[in-house]
Order: C-alpha cells, then structure tokens, then sequence
C-alpha cells in the first residue's frame, strides 16, 4: 500500500521502503526516512504544518516534511490504524477495531 500527500513543493509517500519524495511530479523518488521505530507506514494525512502517519505502531507525526518522527499515540485499544482522514477539526482513523476520531492532532481517540 502507498498513500501520497502534497505537502509544499513536494509529493510524500509512504511505502513498504518508508518514507519517499518527489520534486518533479513524482517522475523520481527519493527516500526521506527509512527507520523501523515507527512500525510500517499506512497513511499519510497534513493537518497544519505537520504531516500525521498511521503506522502499524499507532499514530506519528512529523513537522520536518517526514525527516523525523514523533509517536503520538500508540494504544492498543483502537486497534491497528489503517487509513486517516481530516473532517474538520478532528482526524477520523479508520482501524480493524472500527472507526475512531480525534480532536486533539492525534493525541487520544474516541470510538465513533
């Protein structure tokens, strides 16, 4: 699975190498971050100007265009995450435990 944000001037994915980006429409890709303490990367989603990842070791985020992570959540209950979505103020996340949203950039979530 791969998911792909504009952020900037830049395309960001992630994919089973990490995270990758593109400075020419995606016709080449770069790896920016190739660490295994974030656990596999699902989904990327901006949220301000910070770039949030589900990953199969909960929920990341990054203010350095994916340079580095910071874990944001990594409760079991939820389940894995599995894809995220901005609906407004809060960030709806979508696990095998069902759907969850937070309204607090990621930091707890609630069962919708």
């Amino acid at each position: 699975m791969s998911q792909m944000i504009n952020y900037g001037n830049e395309l960001i994915r992630c994919s089973d190498k990490g995270i990758e980006y593109s400075t020419n429409k995606g016709i080449f890709w770069t790896r920016r971050y190739s660490g295994t303490s974030c656990g596999q990367f699902k989904d990327l989603i901006v949220l301000g100007t910070e770039i949030i990842a589900a990953t199969t070791k909960g929920v990341y985020s990054s203010s350095n265009k994916g340079i580095s992570w910071v874990r944001r959540y990594s409760g079991s209950s939820c389940g894995e995450f599995q894809s995220l979505m901005v609906n407004g103020s809060e960030i709806l996340a979508n696990t095998d435990k069902g759907v969850y949203r937070s309204t607090n950039k990621g930091i707890s979530w609630i069962r919708r």
